[in-house]
């Protein structure tokens, strides 16, 4: 029997996800007293860090796991979580408020319920079809986070059938890929981070650059990110508003890359210089390839010193804006060490099979994946319509998606804010 035949069953709200930004959810919904139910396709707790690579450390140091009703009280606040410690740290915390999860339940489709005779009701009630069964609920908060669809360009089709290829989301140690050499295509952080970790394990690599920002690590006294959930959180009060939704330069935007630093050894930032004089041939853009030989933008130099202007341009000037608008005492920045190395003119065409290549690794970033919602609520980038996580249509949220209402709104250090608001809103309706 399909699951939209049985009988459905009535719940209040269904939040859709029971990664960090469902789990925040659950936690106000909660204490407001609404009979909920989170769904998760997972067979396991720990949302998408369970995708994560072996060696993997959590950019953000641990005084930012800032969840509503659980923050890290350890002895090592500036240090970094690994994997595994992140993963058991959200079993811990879903555990710990109790949040009703029902796992291994994807969500194939959510639409707005029909009447007796026919037709949407207009108080936002949803039926939501599942490999479990259907569901009627009065609230549908959509959570199931920001990397969701793995992005692999069209023309990876057309790659050598030999060549294996997988996407960053796939990725767990250097010993799960052929012998040979490594392509990285992108220079985000999954890119920079995995990137190392073959070098670390002695590979030769390849790496293509694209346009996210080199940072430092640690910036006038504090780790960088210090800084950044300052201006998330309290920026306005001081008028710094460089990191709320209102001052995006386009709707483009909300999908920009963060900045190139790892937490791994203890946290530190990821140089395109330092990559190259360890070893890594760094080519431009990936734009395309054809019978075994692959396309990248002949602007290498100029690339690379375009990320390393990138944080003085925009990013230390709303820092320092903040800290003198807050009035805090901290010390002045420290130059930013010079690495004497320069890209040699490789061109712009790399022969896979000249050079050894085996492998190719799409750190190509992620996009929203709402194909189970029937409902028109969707922009052109394919994010919900909303004002602070409220849709449109009534009854309908969203939370833990990037910029949401700020830069920060998808790490675990907002996230928490964004839900108190919407569990609030949905509560009162």
């Amino acid at each position: 029997m399909p699951p939209s035949s049985a009988a459905a069953r009535d719940i209040d709200t269904l939040v859709i996800g029971a990664g960090q930004a469902g789990l925040a959810t659950s936690y106000w919904l909660g204490r407001a007293g609404v009979d909920h139910l989170l769904l998760e396709q997972r067979p396991e707790l720990g949302g998408a860090w369970q995708d994560r690579w072996d060696s993997f450390y959590l950019n953000t140091p641990n005084f930012a796991f800032l969840l509503p009703g659980m923050m890290y009280d350890g002895p090592e606040p500036d240090a970094f979580l690994p994997r595994d410690e992140v993963i058991e740290l959200f079993r811990d915390y879903a555990r710990k408020i109790g949040a009703p999860v029902q796992l291994g339940t994807e969500v194939t489709r959510v639409a707005r319920a029909a009447r007796a005779g026919g037709g949407p009701t207009a108080d936002g009630g949803f039926a939501v079809d599942t490999n479990q069964g259907r569901w009627l609920a009065r609230n549908v908060v959509l959570a199931n986070g920001a990397y969701q669809r793995p992005r692999i360009p069209p023309s990876a089709a057309k790659l050598p059938r030999h060549i294996a290829q997988l996407h960053s989301h796939e990725y767990r140690n250097p010993q799960q890929l052929p012998a040979g050499v490594v392509l990285v295509v992108g220079t985000g952080q999954s890119g920079g981070q995995i990137t190392e970790d073959l070098l670390a394990a002695g590979r030769e690599v390849h790496l293509s650059v694209s346009a996210c920002p080199e940072a430092p690590r640690r910036y006038r006294g504090q780790d960088t990110f210090y800084w950044l959930l300052e201006v998330n959180l309290h920026g306005p009060d001081y008028g710094i508003n460089g990191l709320q939704l209102e001052q995006l330069p386009s709707p483009a935007a909300r999908f920009m890359c963060n900045p190139l630093v790892s937490g791994n050894d203890g946290g530190h930032s990821i140089r395109l210089r330092d990559l190259g004089r360890r070893g890594v041939r760094l080519h431009g853009h990936f734009e395309g390839t054809d019978d075994g030989v692959i396309t990248f933008s002949d602007d290498l130099a100029a690339r690379i010193a375009l990320m390393e202007q990138a944080f003085g341009q925009r990013m230390q000037v709303m820092l320092d804006a903040y800290i003198a608008a807050a009035g805090i005492g901290a010390p002045a920045a420290e130059p930013v060490p010079a690495i004497d190395w320069q890209p040699s003119s490789s061109g712009a065409r790399l022969d896979l099979e000249a050079e050894g290549i085996s492998t190719v690794i799409w750190s190509t970033g992620y996009g929203l994946d709402f194909g189970f919602l029937d409902i028109p609520v969707l922009d052109e980038w394919n994010y919900p319509r909303h004002q602070r996580g409220v849709t449109e249509v009534p009854g309908l949220y969203a939370v833990g998606l990037p910029w949401l209402t700020r830069h920060a709104s998808s790490t675990v250090a907002a996230v928490g804010m964004d839900a108190e608001y919407v569990a609030t809103h949905l509560a009162a309706r």
